[in-house]
């Protein structure tokens, strides 16, 4: 079934209408600004400005005050065409010399000949459009200024730095208001800052950017998430394998990845007399030497590897963040060879496990996104038209079959096949890419991949990649968020704590400790000198999902009081009954739903 988006034209059209309303308030509050960009965005809209005075937040209220002046006088949007030598001569009095660079590469790259302004009231712009009809439609309270950021001309740190306005805009106020509450939460369960508090990982400028540094808490989170990945490969068949981090640049070559990413990999290590190595950005080239390190018969195939690779990849600083766009990780990552007749049946178990996965997390709202190539940019992709239609049809089919929600994105494929991302909602409704699969038809000729089929002859495989879990940063970045730390039992850091009522039951809450450690369980006992409420209050922040009240009672009858995280209940049982259902509740990865039982259904 395709999915399909709300039509948002009419509110990109007043977005970016509104972007030039910015625009004209800027410049009556700092004459003199020079203009950059002002597109419409996912949530509203910015304009990026050299501005001859600085502009901060505390001046946001008389720029909205005069945009909503422009916005009641009814201003008209006019277009006018004008050839390159009156466009330039108009930008030049109107003083925008980022403008005439711009244009003047348009007409040397697209060979434009003439260029369109809207004037609205006395500002005018360069811009393709289009606009409103008038300033009047749009609503003088459906819009925020939100924050500045800085933002270098066209995104080159060559260029110079600009001011970036953002601005929120909604077709309503109500809309606007709704954004703002989720968004506030979003702040809330934000994985840079629950990831700080609940010591799940660090990042240090010793160290560097986007490598960040996994405590305790979080690389039992990483271990937990591993264990599942390494049981259900091994149901499905797949065999692990270990690469190194680093290899020879020739393997890259071969790959063909250098031309493709050199820019987002690492430079180069030149050692063994002038001999070029790399940090490794993706598994799939090792893989291939490992399927290749063996003759294979068509009996051997579907022939499933699997690692948790560690990857390198160089992303520019100003783009790093947290855990979602990062300089290292680690890759739940899959390659699958097989025959022609076996790929429609081995990527839909692909996709299949992806749902799993994503239904065991309770995702939410997903769909995924089909990247097939594009004949406009031949040079992006590997030459064989057939291969793709072929591959981009067995894509298409398998997605209408297992019946989840998708689009299709043309020009956005990998250079050796098409591709599916799965697409997820954040907190705040923004969409992200969880994981992604691709079809490769090229690589095996690159690297001289065969199997011997049924008849004796050589035979090169289809492969496919497969990554459902992504990787350990982006994955746990979008667990944080979801269960905003509140992590199921079978996944937390501490899956239970013991907190006496007053230390004389110190020593019988550590003997029903050490029966749950026994059993690899993740208990502590809060044997602190804080009071027994300062206890409850400390370690329900640390959003534990189970703590074990034992006083008096509980010591002389082998009892012990749960209280589940967020839940107003508590209920005094026999310690064996509890044993028996955290047992259940971890071995089963049972997904605790805090807010409607205290006990899970097994």
């Amino acid at each position: 079934m395709e999915h399909h988006k709300p039509n948002n034209e009419a509110l990109d059209l007043a977005r970016h209408s509104m972007a030039h309303i910015l625009a004209q308030a800027i410049m009556k509050v700092r004459p003199g600004t020079k203009l950059g960009f002002g597109p419409a965005i996912e949530d509203g809209f910015y304009y990026d400005f050299i501005l001859p005075q600085p502009i901060g937040e505390a001046d946001f209220k008389e720029i909205e005050k005069e945009m909503r002046k422009i916005i009641e006088a009814n201003q008209k949007f006019e277009r006018e065409e004008l050839p390159k030598d009156a466009a330039v001569a108009r930008l030049r009095e109107m003083g925008q010399q980022f403008k005439i660079e711009y244009l003047e590469d348009l007409a040397k790259e697209r060979n434009i000949t003439s260029f369109s302004f809207y004037k609205n009231g006395p500002f005018i712009d360069m811009c393709e459009g289009p606009h409103v009809d008038t300033t009047k439609v749009i609503k003088r309270d459906c819009f925020k200024l939100d924050r500045i950021a800085g933002a270098y001309w066209r995104g080159s740190e060559k260029n110079p730095m600009m001011t970036r306005i953002y601005a929120l805009m909604f077709e309503t106020k109500e809309a606007l208001d709704e954004f703002l509450k989720r968004r506030e939460l979003a702040m809330q369960r934000d994985h840079k800052k629950l990831g700080s508090e609940l010591d799940i990982f660090v990042i240090e400028e010793e160290v560097g950017v986007g490598l960040p540094l996994w405590m305790p808490n979080g690389t039992i989170i990483r271990d937990e998430l591993e264990a599942l990945a390494k049981e259900m490969e091994f149901k499905h068949g797949y065999k692990r394998v270990a690469t190194p981090h680093i290899t020879k640049g020739k393997l890259y070559e071969i790959s063909g990845h250098l031309p493709y990413y050199k820019d987002s990999m690492f430079p180069p290590m030149t050692v063994d007399e002038n001999e070029e190595y790399y940090l490794k950005p993706m598994n799939c080239p090792h893989h291939h030497l490992l399927f290749r390190a063996r003759p294979k018969s068509y009996r051997e195939l579907p022939y499933r590897i699997a690692e948790y690779g560690t990857d390198y990849r160089y992303e520019k600083s100003g783009q790093v963040s947290g855990l979602l766009r990062v300089r290292g990780m680690a890759m739940n990552d899959a390659h699958i060879y097989c025959m022609t007749e076996q790929v429609k049946d081995e990527f839909k178990k692909v996709l299949e496990l992806h749902k799993f996965y994503y239904d065991l997390f309770r995702m939410g709202e997903f769909w995924i996104r089909l990247s097939f190539h594009s004949n406009d940019k031949p040079e992006k992709y590997v030459n064989n038209e057939e291969m793709w239609k072929y591959s981009e049809k067995i894509v298409s089919d398998i997605a209408q079959e297992i019946g989840i929600a998708y689009e299709v994105r043309t020009g956005e494929a990998a250079f050796y096949g098409p591709k599916i991302d799965f697409q997820v909602k954040n907190v705040i409704g923004r969409e992200e890419t969880a994981s992604t699969t691709q079809l490769d038809f090229a690589m095996a000729e690159r690297f001289n991949l065969e199997f011997t089929d049924a008849s004796g002859n050589k035979q090169r495989p289809y492969i496919i990649h497969r990554a459902p879990l992504g990787t350990h940063e982006r994955f746990i970045a979008f667990l944080i968020e979801l269960y905003g730390g509140a992590f199921p039992t079978w996944l937390a850091p501490q899956q239970a704590i013991f907190i006496p009522v007053s230390e004389k039951f110190n020593e019988y809450c550590y003997k029903l400790a050490n029966m749950m450690t026994d059993g690899f369980m993740r208990v502590e006992v809060d044997d602190s000198s804080d009071s027994f409420n300062k206890k409850i209050r400390n370690n329900t922040k640390r959003k534990c999902p189970n703590l074990l009240i034992v006083g008096g009672k509980e010591a002389e009858e082998s009892l012990v009081t749960w209280r589940r995280y967020c839940t107003p209940d508590q209920k005094t049982m026999k310690f064996d009954d509890f044993h028996k259902i955290i047992r259940q509740m971890i071995d089963k990865r049972i997904m605790d739903n805090f807010a409607d039982t205290i006990i899970p259904a097994i």
